[in-house]
């Protein structure tokens, strides 16, 4: 009786298809350019980091899906596109409303976006101005 599990070299041909497949869609994501205005959902997540006058300041990171930023430098050189989106708070309020949803998913409206080119900055990208929308 002949196996019915198909040859080796058709196993690895089918295991290349289906990776090339995840790759194509990982790459299709990261095409979603985010525009003025877009909503970015994430997990919202709280870092230390020292402001120019050297104190500690409460700064927010935004955990999302890749996307790509408007302008020929888009994918802020990395493959698929930022992942992670610094939220700058320009108030105590803006600070104080974050610090209430830290671990939790959020979607923010992004009205000013950049790529992050700044040395000691840990995120892909940074969102200067923003709204936040929900919070689930």
């Amino acid at each position: 009786m002949t196996p019915i599990l198909p040859h080796a070299s058709l196993r690895l041909l089918l295991a290349a298809v289906i990776a090339a497949a995840g790759l194509v869609a990982d790459l299709a994501q990261a095409q979603q350019v985010i525009a003025k205005g877009g909503v970015l959902s994430g997990e919202l997540q709280a870092m230390r980091a020292r402001g120019p006058d050297g104190k500690r300041v409460d700064s927010f990171q935004l955990v999302s899906e890749p996307r790509k930023l408007p302008g020929p430098d888009g994918l802020c050189n990395l493959e698929t596109g930022p992942e992670t989106f610094q939220l700058v708070t320009s108030s105590e309020a803006e600070a104080k409303q974050l610090k209430s949803y830290i671990g939790k998913q959020v979607s923010i409206r992004a009205d000013q976006v950049s790529c992050a080119e700044l040395a000691g900055q840990m995120s892909d990208a940074i969102v200067i101005k923003w709204a936040l929308v929900t919070a689930h």
